[in-house]
């Protein structure tokens, strides 16, 4: 049985407005919506695989110009800017997937010139990572297969007070811990929750999503998908996966039609709508 923990106050975070000031004063750059088109490389490389109907990997960018700031990250942002005020120097970010949490690390890593691992790749006979100065970012840090390594990681980095960022969809005081001691730094960790996404934030992430395919979706379809998409930012990143290799594969464009038959795959319920 997974021990119930409480998990630290944290909550108390400035205003969101300061929070997000506050952030995007220290990494020097100013909010926006637009995105940024392709570049031309990958231009050229998607419109040559569309052209002869091959697969084309698509790899996330996670660029600060494409965050796309809501009240469900407010709080967030908030705390990124404050690494000072962490708890025991730590900050763990949760949320459902999705929810952005692995964007916020690699920001936050780029603009401090921290390191950047994956909590999976934790493992006992692994390389330890260089812990800078500048700090260290850990992305599903609650798959860590070896509970020693990131016991003696978080160790090491207090010691050299060297903040820490986690991810993962849960609060560190639920990760199953079966060391004692990594219990006890985890429950000292401060976590803020990166809450359920609003509808403006999904309609702005299908639209990023799609620009970034070079996926042209017209607007009667784009307000039907809308309408029907499952209401998490998970969900809409799969739902355009699948579109794009459901265009690619019949070799058109994304009809209603289409649009349907990829939405029944992720909730029958949704695809199977007639309004």
């Amino acid at each position: 049985m997974i021990p119930r923990h409480p998990i630290p106050a944290i909550h108390r975070h400035p205003p969101a407005a300061e929070g997000i000031a506050a952030f995007h004063a220290a990494r020097s750059i100013r909010p926006h919506r637009r995105m940024a088109p392709p570049t031309p490389s990958r231009a050229v490389a998607l419109m040559a695989a569309r052209q002869l109907g091959l697969p084309f990997a698509h790899r996330p960018e996670f660029r600060a110009a494409d965050l796309i700031e809501a009240p469900s990250n407010a709080a967030a942002l908030a705390w990124l800017a404050r690494p000072a005020d962490w708890p025991s120097g730590r900050l763990a970010l949760w949320g459902e997937a999705g929810s952005g949490k692995t964007h916020l690390l690699h920001l936050w890593a780029a603009r401090r010139g921290a390191g950047f691992r994956d909590g999976p790749g934790l493992s006992a006979g692994a390389p330890p990572p260089e812990l800078g100065a500048c700090g260290l970012a850990i992305d599903d840090a609650d798959a860590a297969p070896d509970p020693r390594t990131l016991l003696h990681l978080l160790n090491r980095a207090a010691a050299g007070g060297v903040p820490v960022l986690l991810a993962a969809r849960s609060p560190p005081a639920r990760w199953p811990a079966p060391l004692a001691d990594l219990a006890s730094r985890l429950r000292a960790s401060g976590a803020v929750e990166i809450g359920p996404a609003e509808d403006a934030l999904l309609e702005a992430l299908l639209d990023r999503l799609l620009a970034a395919r070079q996926l042209l979706v017209a607007d009667p379809v784009r307000a039907w998908l809308l309408r029907r998409l499952p209401r998490a930012p998970g969900a809409v990143r799969e739902a355009v996966a699948r579109l794009d290799r459901a265009a690619l594969g019949a070799g058109r464009g994304i009809t209603r039609a289409l649009a349907a038959e990829v939405l029944t795959e992720l909730d029958p319920a949704a695809g199977a709508a007639t309004d």
